[in-house]
């Protein structure tokens, strides 16, 4: 007979824990993450948030060692909510730091679900909305990019997919004309071949690299290419769920686009910077 991994009672044949245990489990790790996100969203009750949690772990088999991530999990459920709107203000990013800051949440267990990195992207671009030139990237290592002066790096990612659109060309048609028999099993066919070129499009990947956003351009360094793109000679920005497309101001450009996986934060902040 197995015992209830909740109560430590007997569970039963072939049972690994009481469904009302488990119930009783769900509902306390709900109350638990549910009161420390309202903590989070208003910044009062900071001070008894603790014990509280603690109590409810207590009383629902939730083991104490769990309290700082459902902590964590309240914090990025209060982050959900600002980023309704999709603006993280100045108070209500106070609020958040305030409340990691009172128990001592570190940024890895605050980005298990990157809401710590999302908060971040979401103050980068309210402070470029402001015309301030953000300064919350930190970079370890060198850059592999030789900024201009005066130019401030604004956001950094690494092992970005780059495409570029490319061109096949194929030459299609048909045949024209009749069959004679000539003997058996050849025969001869009457008249031309007529065809056209056609033309397809299509995007490749071309290198995966580090990809930098800074206060004047764009910036990929891959094993196999490596450039900078003024704001000045883009065109077109596009915005792709995953990344950003863009259109350099030539006669033969052709559309360049960077998967970095947050599609709306490098769209904006791309598109905000090189209007200021």
């Amino acid at each position: 007979m197995g015992s209830c991994k909740y109560c430590g009672a007997g569970a039963g044949l072939l049972r690994k824990f009481h469904a009302e245990c488990q119930q009783k489990y769900d509902a306390g790790w709900k109350l638990m993450t549910s009161a420390a996100a309202e903590a989070a969203r208003s910044g009062d009750g900071l001070e008894a948030l603790e014990t509280s949690v603690m109590k409810i772990a207590e009383s629902s088999y939730i083991p104490m060692s769990r309290t700082k991530e459902a902590l964590a999990q309240g914090w990025e459920g209060a982050l959900n909510s600002f980023l309704e709107d999709n603006v993280l203000s100045e108070e209500e990013e106070k609020r958040l730091m305030a409340f990691a800051e009172k128990f001592a949440l570190s940024q890895e267990q605050l980005n298990t679900n990157s809401a710590y990195t999302r908060a971040a992207m979401a103050g980068v671009l309210r402070d470029v909305l402001h015309g301030k030139v953000p300064s919350r990237v930190k970079v370890d290592g060198e850059l592999p990019f030789n900024l201009q002066k005066p130019e401030s790096l604004v956001w950094f990612f690494k092992d970005v997919p780059y495409y570029e659109e490319k061109t096949r060309r194929s030459f299609v048609g048909s045949s024209e004309g009749i069959s004679v028999r000539v003997m058996k099993g050849v025969y001869y066919r009457m008249g031309g071949f007529k065809g056209h070129p056609v033309e397809t499009s299509q995007m490749e990947h071309a290198d995966t690299g580090a990809l930098g956003v800074t206060t004047k351009h764009l910036y990929f360094a891959g094993a196999r290419k490596s450039f900078r793109i003024p704001y000045t000679k883009i065109v077109t920005f596009t915005p792709y769920s995953d990344g950003v497309g863009v259109c350099r101001d030539a006669a033969t450009a052709r559309p360049q686009v960077f998967v970095s996986g947050e599609g709306w934060f490098i769209y904006n902040l791309v598109k905000n910077l090189a209007q200021q």
